[in-house]
């Protein structure tokens, strides 16, 4: 059986924790001061923390940033359900918005519709690894208009003046445009680690503020550290050193610190992710040249002019088919012993959503997309020989069911 995502575990990555657990430190300590440092400079932002989850990781930076009762987050319904979960726990409202024609990500004018004056932050999502428009979004949160009607809760959002821009850029670290690190095109981009993406470290996390010029990022990071770790003004590491055993909790904080652990594996895999893009890239082009000349498929969009995915997810669209008979292609897939998947069932389909009100009939380009969409394998050690059995089981598997 073809595996779908398998994390690339080798020698190196076990030497790595083997390292760690032989030194006796395994909870937060250098290594994971370490990795924040070399993923700021890797996207080149101005501070990083590593948490243990993308989720809680958000959940802390909503916190911190005062978003809960009566402030409204956009986002697209095409998304895995943590991007609305973490709403929702703060107190505030997901506003849900349609997807674009051309790509998996959020309509920009659909976004400028959403916009009221209770819109504390535009969360955009990366689908799949392709930044979203970033360049556009600034735009529009800038305009006048829109600066104008923004109604600041704290002395953080009275700074910004504006809507914060956060990017969810858990399938898309490393992705690029207008030649740099997509990342650093929001004013906070989060990252995923969990075990099936491009940098894992089993599960974990990254925020990556790059906020304007005034705020102290070096005073964001001190604070976030104290936020993750129960509000306490001391990590271990600290209370180590001699006679330094007193520490205060400053505020009810979260739980959510990396470890050196998690840390030595994302060193590992930030070392040699440019040999892991390379390959993804090439399993994306061969899947692309494949596909390219059959009636019945869409390959999505991964490179443009001032635009580079990360290459985490390949969604190949069968064009003209239900939900139903896409599914009984996926059946006939897993019989030929290829695993592939479904990113992702949109927001306004999943039960908790619908009991809050939305439909999917609101977003019908998001259930478009879905109906017709199968995630192919893509990792670092599917072989060519593999990618060529993928590329004939999808092939067997459209015959079989549309009949051409």
């Amino acid at each position: 059986m073809i595996p779908f995502s398998p994390p690339r575990i080798d020698d190196k990555t076990i030497e790595a924790v083997s390292e760690v657990l032989r030194s006796g430190w395994i909870t937060t300590g250098p290594k994971t001061k370490q990795f924040e440092k070399e993923i700021s400079a890797y996207c080149g932002v101005k501070s990083t923390v590593a948490v243990n989850s993308w989720t809680m990781g958000m959940q802390v930076l909503l916190h911190w940033w005062g978003i809960g009762e009566g402030d409204e987050v956009i986002l697209p319904a095409y998304t895995y359900c943590a991007s609305a979960n973490v709403i929702v726990h703060a107190g505030a409202k997901p506003v849900l918005v349609d997807i674009n024609e051309e790509d998996f990500n959020l309509n920009v004018d659909a976004v400028h519709a959403a916009i009221t004056p209770k819109t504390k932050a535009i969360l955009a999502v990366d689908i799949g690894g392709f930044p979203c428009d970033y360049n556009t979004l600034r735009d529009l949160i800038n305009e006048p208009e829109i600066k104008g009607q923004f109604s600041p809760n704290t002395d953080l959002q009275k700074q910004l003046g504006r809507i914060l821009l956060l990017s969810d850029a858990a399938h898309s670290f490393g992705a690029i445009m207008n030649g740099q690190k997509s990342a650093a095109l929001a004013d906070i981009a989060t990252f995923s680690f969990h075990a099936v993406k491009n940098l894992t470290t089993a599960e974990g996390g990254a925020l990556c503020f790059n906020l304007p010029d005034g705020f102290d990022h070096d005073a964001i990071y001190r604070e976030m550290c104290t936020k993750i770790l129960h509000g306490q003004s001391k990590d271990a590491l600290a209370k180590t050193k001699k006679g330094n055993w007193r520490y205060d909790v400053e505020e009810p904080g979260f739980k959510c610190n990396m470890t050196d652990i998690q840390a030595a594996i994302g060193l590992i895999e930030l070392d040699r992710y440019q040999e892991n893009l390379d390959r993804r890239k090439a399993i994306f082009n061969t899947y692309d040249a494949a596909f390219a000349k059959e009636d019945w498929a869409s390959t999505p969009i991964h490179t443009t002019e001032n635009k580079a995915s990360s290459y985490h997810l390949y969604q190949i669209r069968i064009n003209n088919v239900s939900e139903e008979q896409r599914d009984a292609i996926i059946q006939e897939i897993f019989e030929q012993d290829v695993s592939v998947n479904v990113h992702f069932l949109p927001i306004p389909m999943l039960t908790a959503y619908m009991k809050r009100g939305y439909s999917i009939s609101d977003y019908p380009e998001a259930y478009r997309k879905y109906s017709q969409m199968i995630s192919l394998p893509v990792y670092y050690d599917l072989s060519d020989e593999q990618v060529g059995m993928v590329i004939e089981a999808i092939k067997n598997a459209v015959v079989k069911v549309l009949g051409s």
